[in-house]
């Protein structure tokens, strides 16, 4: 059987570039997986990158060159025996060196050099058999991303890009070299483990399992597998045996004429009447498991395996709908056969220090996933191609993942090395993951194809390669090799069937949409000018929670000074352009832009959930014609201003509850039909909704001056319009009235004014705390309108969690909060700035 050993102690040093004295030439211990920046944060030899200003102070890092070392000390190989250093991941170019006994290998000065990298997103395996036995030195090499990048630049010609540093011309993660959202650190090192294997005579290089459903609900797993030979003895014959859920299969083969070779193997498992895996709400997620072993000889002794690999797969079926209709182009997810409305979040790495990535970690941002209603993630093109233990983790908790290619917001050279690189990224990537049925989707790029039809890139480019040449062509042809099981699209936005000089690729009627003229130009209520088929990117800043702030950025006083939002550190962390002053105009036309930072915190946290809440209400309502919504972005991998609805230490943004919301299986949304009004139901559960649909008009103190109800009965997975109209719409006092509907517990509350012009009570509250198990119940009843009223409980606690926030309660209603926490100030946690309405900002 293979044998495998980690190596997992080496040692760090600054080998060149811009290193401070005390650092450079310097051995300190590292651990791998890792990378410098982590290297150095366990041994305290730098700050916290993440903390105040450190990000500035460590720019050196960059620039800098740096060298793993650690002893390869194995025993010799026998003779048939083959001994591989496998790489499953280095960041970024890197030369691999064994310095060896001189006497015993012949070489001059006893150093080997065993390859050369170039590309973070994809493995490397070297045969280094003649080079064990004796304890050699292992070094790795590791040059400046940056500085590779620039060099490329100058040799095939700077390609024009979102951001001042060239991304695009070296295969490292986009995001590492600072994203306006995340740091700029441009990590180094070595970021996936390195292993030892030691196998003979054959070993399993590669398994595919592609599974597809038969019309008769018999599950098919077509099962491709790689078997490379060691070219050490003369193979004769292998057995390959396949089992899947209980279901077999033996594949035979002659293994070749005794040198190395890679053994293509192909088989079919059928596994009859299977259970389908369908995305959370529509259904289960059964997992089968798999495994491949292989053996020497024909299968007559199966007590000594040469190799073994094995997984869970699952069995539906996907598809895209991009048929023309009398809208455009549509794009709609069918799973199983059937359509799916797309309730998703783009997702970006966790952490930039992506070593500190536990499955733990993931399986908890998942988790806030499916809390806020959302049934899929776009693993977006400027990070990594998720991991396993991501893609386990979605597997089982039915969340759908769109995962792009690896290039966003430039044009990228399509000569080679780079073309080579990115080829061998995808097949590698596109087998690795293809046993899991949370992948539904691959994507060409983000905003590549847009960004090169409309943001003025043609005039720089001339008749320079810009990608072109990928997304219509190598990844399609590349994709329907290895994986021809999942659709695939061009880019994130495109118009599917047009080229884009014939129909602009961001153009809301075809295919995908990202609306960024909202944030960047326009007021959020804009949302409302499309109806596009799929929103697969908007999305609205605000900043992170408070406990979060106060442990990476806050002064340590427990007063903020005036004019801390334009502070160096608060601008550090906001890396937008523009930033503040987007979060200033795009609350201005709702509620007056506070001078106090605490209240001004408050306010752009609220006017980020609004926004979204605006957003997504719209676009549901259009269902079956919107067929999803893609809110960017759920996480953050630091501590910063951000459009997520998770801040970068896991806590939750006043934004992630209104996605619950908004994200909810049953929604009720007032919305606008030419110059009516309508009650928008969205039922998108497999069960009708039916009951009354209560609708009233009411002063904010409580006064009814109309009302109507009506049965209705709801379809499953569709919308229903109820008219809102006669003396239910004929408002009298904009500033003084607004509008309820109700379908059993399901409300909304529509206000004819922005909240700045309405006679808000800033106090309309009245509330009771009471010990529950793990912490309080805080019941608050309104005793006027009170809108987005939200318990920020993290200022007193910063372990606090609370089950819900920014609810919009008419006057007599009630709503219950559940606080978790070890203690608090039972007075405080009921009084301003813990307990926050938005009536208190008006």
């Amino acid at each position: 059987m293979k044998i495998s050993r980690d190596l997992t102690e080496w040692t760090l040093t600054a080998t060149g570039g811009p290193v401070p004295a005390d650092l450079a030439g310097v051995p300190v211990p590292a651990t791998v997986p890792g990378t410098s920046h982590t290297a150095l944060l366990e041994q305290e030899l730098i700050p916290d990158p993440y903390l105040g200003t450190n990000e500035t102070s460590l720019a050196w890092m960059k620039r800098a060159t740096w060298r793993y070392a650690t002893v390869l000390d194995e025993p010799p190989a026998a003779p048939d025996e083959r001994v591989d250093l496998l790489f499953e991941g280095m960041d970024t170019v890197a030369t691999v060196v064994v310095d060896t006994d001189v006497e015993r290998t012949g070489v001059a000065q006893g150093r080997i050099s065993l390859g050369r990298t170039a590309n973070m997103h994809r493995s490397y395996r070297y045969d280094v058999r003649e080079l064990v036995g004796t304890p050699a030195n292992l070094v790795v090499d590791i040059d400046s991303a940056l500085e590779t990048a620039e060099a490329e630049a100058q040799r095939l010609g700077a390609r024009p890009m979102a951001y001042h540093q060239p991304y695009n011309m070296v295969r490292k993660m986009a995001c590492s070299f600072g994203w306006d959202w995340g740091p700029d650190l441009q990590t180094a090192g070595l970021w996936k483990p390195v292993r030892v294997q030691r196998w003979r005579v054959a070993r399993l290089a590669q398994v595919t399992p592609l599974v597809t459903v038969a019309d008769d609900g018999t599950g098919l797993v077509d099962v491709r597998v790689e078997v490379e030979t060691s070219g050490l003895s003369d193979a004769g014959p292998l057995t390959l045996d396949v089992s899947v859920g209980g279901r077999g299969l033996t594949i035979g083969t002659s293994g070749g004429d005794g040198s190395a070779r890679v053994l293509e193997l192909t088989g079919q498992v059928e596994v009859p009447d299977v259970d389908l895996w369908w995305p959370a709400g529509y259904g289960e997620q059964p997992l089968y498991p798999i495994e491949v072993t292989l053996y020497e000889g024909r299968g007559e002794d199966r007590s000594n395996p040469l190799d073994a690999w094995s997984g869970r797969v699952a069995f539906r079926t996907v598809e895209v709908d991009r048929r023309r209709d009398e809208h455009g182009t549509s794009f709609t997810f069918l799973v199983n056969g059937r359509r799916v409305f797309v309730r998703g979040a783009n997702w970006i790495p966790d952490d930039h220090l992506l070593t500190r990535i536990t499955r733990e970690r993931l399986e908890q941002r998942v988790d806030q996933a499916r809390g806020a209603n959302l049934n899929l993630l776009r693993v977006w093109g400027g990070g990594i191609y998720e991991s396993d233990d991501f893609y386990d983790v979605c597997d089982e908790k039915g969340v759908m993942v769109w995962q792009d290619i690896l290039l966003a917001c430039a044009a990228y050279p399509e000569e080679d090395p780079h073309r080579a690189e990115l080829e061998a990224e995808l097949r590698e990537n596109a087998a690795r993951l293809a046993p899991h049925p949370s992948l539904v989707l691959w994507n060409g790029g983000n905003e590549n194809i847009w960004g090169h039809e409309d943001w003025g890139w043609k005039e720089p480019l001339g008749d320079l390669t810009w990608g072109a040449g990928y997304y219509y062509e190598l990844f399609p042809k590349v994709l329907a090799e290895v994986d021809p099981t999942r659709p695939y699209s061009d880019g994130s936005p495109y118009s599917p069937g047009f080229p884009p000089e014939e129909m602009h690729p961001n153009d809301p009627n075809h295919g995908t949409h990202h609306q960024w003229d909202v944030w960047n130009r326009i007021d959020y209520t804009h949302y409302h000018d499309d109806v596009p088929r799929f929103a697969s990117e908007f999305g609205f800043q605000g900043p992170a929670t408070w406990a979060t702030m106060r442990r990476a950025i806050l002064p340590d006083s427990a007063d903020v000074p005036p004019g801390f939002k334009e502070s160096e550190v608060f601008l550090l962390h906001q890396k937008a352009l523009d930033g503040n002053g987007k979060l200033d105009r795009g609350l201005a036309p709702h509620l007056d832009v506070p001078e106090d930072f605490v209240d001004w915190h408050w306010a752009t946290q609220l006017n980020q959930a609004r926004a979204l809440q605006y957003a997504l209400e719209h676009y549901r309502s259009w269902w079956p014609r919107t067929a999803g919504a893609i809110v960017w972005q759920l996480n953050d991998c630091w501590p910063v201003t951000s459009w997520a609805a998770v801040d970068g230490d896991g806590r939750r943004k006043p934004l992630w509850y209104t996605m619950r919301h908004a994200f909810a299986d049953r929604l009720v949304t007032v919305q606008p039909r030419g110059a009516e009004l309508v009650a928008a139901l969205v039922n998108d559960t497999d069960e009708p909704w039916a009951g009354q649909v209560h609708a009233a008009r009411t002063t904010l103190g409580g006064a009814v001056l109309a009302t109507s109800g009506s049965e209705v009965a709801v379809a499953p997975r569709s919308v229903a319009l109820v008219p809102l109209q006669g003396d239910l719409a004929a408002v009298t006092d904009v500033a003084n009235e607004v509008l309820v509907v109700t379908l059993g517990k399901a409300r909304a509350v529509h206000r004819w004014a922005e909240s700045k012009d309405l006679a808000l009570d800033p106090a309309p509250l009245r509330t009771t705390v009471t010990a529950a198990d793990g912490g309080y119940r805080v019941e608050a009843t309104a005793t006027s309108l009170a809108l987005g009223v939200t318990l920020l409980a993290d200022r007193l606690d910063p372990d606090a969690q609370v089950d819900d926030q920014v609810v919009d309660l008419p006057a007599g209603a009630t709503a219950v909060f559940h606080v978790t926490s070890r203690g608090l100030d039972v007075a405080a946690l009921v009084s301003r700035p813990v307990l926050r309405t938005e009536n208190d900002l008006a």
